[in-house]
């Protein structure tokens, strides 16, 4: 698969702060190189005075042969007569060459990464564009299953605001991302989200009535109603459990990377986080593991602008997150994440090299959250109203990849009608059968971890039961003892 690189007029996006504006020319490309060299094949070593090597009395001699022999200095230098920048020290990673000028690496290039993108705001090609086109079955699909997820969104924020669930999180503005990634994976492919990405579940065939299980903890719920909603898991589906702690599903991911590669699986895990996951430790920890032991992860980080409150230009200086990868050593792109068929296009490819060389790659997908955090968030008293309603007109993923599909012929204002009525529908009436439905045995909540449960926990069970039997008025009339 080639990309064309070409240098065009930027044109930058507003809405990130101090600089953190979206690159987009027509088409701008580049998956950073990681170090030629595979770190696994070479090693640190010691001076050696005479035939004695520093510290290596008390070392099992079988690690003499490789820990020592990777650091020679080809030609010592004389300060003094010798002002050549030839020499070279070869260290693990590769040659590194020396220098008589003292010059530091300096805390950022002039210019920024640039974004790929294949559609412009308007849904058109770029100019030059070099991309693997889609299908018409699995364009229709990927713009089937965004308006299920924006539409899935829209009617449960409502549900939730009228009382009828507890909470809720919505993917506004970030449907491509979600969605468009999935198309580009397998199904052996092990997801591990974090919690925005209901759209992958869509593709893979979860079901609105899951959907609304899992949301009103029924006893349809596999989580048997112990998650909070939202907190998706299928096995069926390959798709890990949620967890609301912010970033532990990164190291996750690559342990289950490795174990696919010690296994030889034609397959690989993709975590998802956000840019405020890319400042937690686990974040950090997970490339430099993935990189060392070229597991074949994919790191989708969603850089909507936003850890909840906190805007990025109080999270880092660097220019985003695509660089850090570049410093672990991870091939690295950064895209457009509002436009799907770059997302698209990216994932294919990183996939591709994730299974077929067995390596870590970095995708920052650049987006907006055009919604609130959560339903617990009231997001206008940290941004301007006006801003989020720009995004959520002008900047939609949805409608910029129904322009596209509508350029080729694919797609109506009556086919556009019909689809938004029949998904309302069925959501509304799934809704309704979720809402009714049995609540999940109160046994459920202390089984499924201790084969035989301890007596704290019988004890626990014994006085919950005794509750809800002292103070009916305050549990769910369908709620099983």
């Amino acid at each position: 698969m080639a990309f064309q690189v070409r240098k065009a007029t930027t044109k930058i996006i507003p809405h990130f702060r101090n600089g953190m504006g979206f690159f987009l020319g027509p088409l701008e490309m580049g998956f950073f190189n990681s170090y030629s060299t595979h770190l696994r094949n070479t090693s640190f070593s010691a001076h050696k005075i005479g035939t004695r090597i520093l510290g290596s009395e008390n070392m099992p001699t079988h690690l003499f042969s490789r820990r020592f022999e990777s650091i020679k200095v080809g030609k010592q230098l004389n300060c003094v007569n010798d002002d050549r920048d030839d020499q070279v020290l070869e260290f693990p990673g590769g040659k590194v060459k020396f220098t008589s000028q003292l010059s530091f690496i300096p805390d950022r290039e002039e210019e920024r990464i640039p974004c790929f993108r294949v559609l412009d705001d308007n849904g058109r090609p770029c100019m030059y564009s070099n991309f693997t086109q889609v299908s018409k079955e699995v364009a229709m699909k990927i713009y089937h299953d965004m308006v299920t997820l924006q539409t899935m969104d829209t009617i449960f924020y409502e549900a939730q605001r009228q009382g009828r669930i507890s909470f809720y999180v919505t993917s506004l503005g970030e449907e491509a991302i979600n969605v468009a990634s999935a198309a580009a994976l397998s199904l052996d492919d092990l997801i591990v989200p974090q919690y925005r990405e209901a759209g992958v579940l869509i593709w893979r065939g979860f079901t609105l009535k899951e959907f609304a299980s899992q949301c009103f903890g029924n006893k349809y719920d596999y989580c048997k109603g112990r998650q909070m909603p939202v907190h998706y898991g299928s096995k069926r589906h390959n798709y890990f459990t949620v967890a609301s702690t912010i970033a532990s599903q990164i190291p996750h991911a690559v342990g289950a990377a490795y174990s696919m590669k010690m296994d030889k699986k034609d397959a690989c895990a993709v975590t998802y986080f956000g840019d405020g996951g890319t400042s937690e430790g686990d974040f950090h920890a997970a490339l430099n593991f993935a990189a060392v032991l070229e597991a074949p992860v994919i790191f989708i980080c969603r850089n909507n602008g936003w850890a909840i409150s906190t805007p990025i230009s109080d999270q880092f200086r660097s220019d985003g997150v695509v660089v850090k990868g570049q410093a672990y050593g991870v091939r690295s792109i950064r895209v457009d994440g509002n436009d799907a068929l770059a997302v698209y296009n990216a994932v294919r490819a990183a996939r591709e090299m994730a299974i077929q060389e067995q390596r870590p790659i970095l995708i920052e997908a650049l987006t907006y959250r055009a919604g609130h955090h959560t339903t617990s968030d009231d997001s206008t008293r940290y941004r301007p109203a006006q801003e989020m309603e720009w995004w959520r007109v002008a900047m939609d993923p949805v409608s910029r990849f129904r322009k596209w599909i509508e350029s080729n012929g694919w797609w109506s204002n009556e086919a556009e009608a019909e689809l938004r009525s029949r998904l309302r529908k069925q959501l509304l009436e799934e809704i309704q059968l979720a809402e009714r439905s049995e609540k999940p045995p109160v046994a459920d909540a202390f089984t499924d971890v201790y084969d035989v449960p301890p007596s704290n926990l019988q004890e626990q069970e014994k006085w919950l039961r005794k509750t809800i039997k002292t103070h009916p008025q305050d549990y769910p009339s369908n709620f099983p003892l």
